[in-house]
């Protein structure tokens, strides 16, 4: 079964927008040092993509914004931010209980 619709120029924008959003951030997470410091933590890889995924439009756009705006010699403060925003976000969502197991 075919279904179409029109789309709008607003529709067919955003599209790309979180394509472009999602393509930076993955870039980040995709670092080895980012991948080893969420397994220090017991945080699986399944579960980073899939909370990555469930991001809203806005969402993604924000922590893809804060990354482009990181300094380029900065990539250590910029690898922590990032798996302290995504930790935070698998907290407040119940995924995982890192915070919790600290007294």
């Amino acid at each position: 079964v075919a279904q179409a619709e029109l789309v709008t120029t607003l529709q067919a924008a955003a599209a790309t927008t979180r394509t472009q959003d999602l393509a930076t951030v993955n870039a980040a997470l995709a670092r080895e040092e980012v991948r080893a410091q969420f397994e220090a933590l017991g945080v699986e890889p399944a579960q980073i993509e899939s909370r990555i995924a469930a991001l809203t439009d806005a969402e993604l756009r924000t922590l893809a914004g804060q990354m482009a705006d990181m300094p380029a010699g900065a990539d250590a403060l910029a690898v922590i931010g990032i798996v302290f925003l995504v930790l935070l976000i698998l907290e407040a969502v119940g995924v995982i209980d890192v915070f919790k197991k600290f007294p």
